[in-house]
């Protein structure tokens, strides 16, 4: 993966979250170990979670809204006979049954019906908000508010281990679609089965491609600072989004792009095959920024230009 070794704090600098901190927890540790500002996190880990959590660094803030749109790969386990008000081990225990009748294959089989566009009722634990108020705040009140079910994406259900027994539980691995919740797509594996489900362990392993073998520890980022390597740490935001088209402007077009304004899609190499989101880049490699390829695939406009005179990346409002 491409790393960034410039001088100043831009990039992406991928964190493994440990237990009992915050997302906001770890941002603002990092604000002060790096004397920088402008941090942010692309998706929220709750404080039990442990696992990948990328923090947008510097100018590198601007892309936290495409990288958390990415999917996200975890790794779950599930305990089958017991259900909890937070739909995980940490709340209080409202229903047990026996579900020592439970095979491997009855198990796996359930699992992996989830995969693809399923409906999900956020728990009462996560942070959406109802009416203003988060319900998470509200589930500290001991009030539960009806909720509407939201679409999200299941890629892929990969089973990592299955325990039979008086106390069955299920591991697997899951690629999901931004704001699924896996402590959600545990009890309703259960339910299908006829037993209530909690969600026992949940580590992110992937987020924007980024995975533990590129991730710091909070611990490691002093030691790092020290001898002067950290900025090794950083990776290269554009390059994370894989998802998103790329192509190549020649100058004046390069220029005209920097400037804010349209360029010809018939100038790109190579030209935008479809409309949406493209990633420009300079004929000597150099990334001009997101643009966005009209419907027509005739022109393409600026969304975000990264100015490399000014050195800063900024949104442009040109038409």
């Amino acid at each position: 993966m491409k790393q960034r070794t410039e001088q100043n704090w831009d990039g992406v600098l991928a964190i493994w979250k440990p237990a009992g901190w915050t997302s906001h927890d770890v941002v603002a540790k990092a604000r002060g170990l790096l004397r920088e500002r402008r941090i942010g996190h692309t998706g929220t880990l709750d404080p039990a979670v442990t696992g990948v959590l990328p923090l947008c660094i510097g100018r590198s803030t601007r892309f936290v809204e495409y990288l958390q749109e990415l999917p996200k790969t975890y790794r779950a386990t599930l305990r089958f006979g017991i259900a909890t008000d937070t739909e995980d081990l940490s709340g209080n225990v409202i229903e047990q049954k026996d579900a020592s009748f439970l095979t491997g294959p009855m198990m796996i089989e359930s699992a992996l019906s989830f995969i693809g566009e399923i409906d999900q009722i956020p728990p009462m634990v996560s942070a959406v908000k109802v009416n203003g108020q988060r319900l998470y705040d509200l589930a500290r009140q001991g009030i539960t508010v009806e909720r509407s079910s939201r679409r999200v994406r299941i890629y892929e259900i990969d089973i990592l281990n299955v325990v039979e027994g008086e106390a069955p539980e299920l591991t697997f691995s899951v690629t999901c679609s931004k704001g699924t919740y896996i402590r959600t797509l545990c009890v309703d594996i259960g339910r299908k089965l006829g037993v209530p489900a909690v969600m026992s362990e949940l580590v992110r392993t992937e987020s924007a491609g980024i995975k533990q073998e590129h991730c710091v520890t909070l611990e490691q980022i002093p030691v790092l600072l020290e001898q002067g390597v950290l900025k090794e740490k950083l990776l290269v935001p554009d390059a994370l989004l894989t998802t998103i088209p790329a192509a190549t402007a020649a100058y004046p077009e390069s220029l005209h792009a920097l400037q804010g304004k349209r360029i010809g899609a018939a100038s790109l190499q190579p030209p935008p095959g479809n409309a949406g989101l493209l990633k420009l880049y300079r004929s000597d490699g150099v990334f001009l920024g997101l643009f966005s390829v009209d419907e027509s695939r005739e022109t393409v406009r600026p969304v975000k230009v990264f100015h490399t005179s000014e050195g800063q990346l900024s949104d442009s409002q040109s038409d």
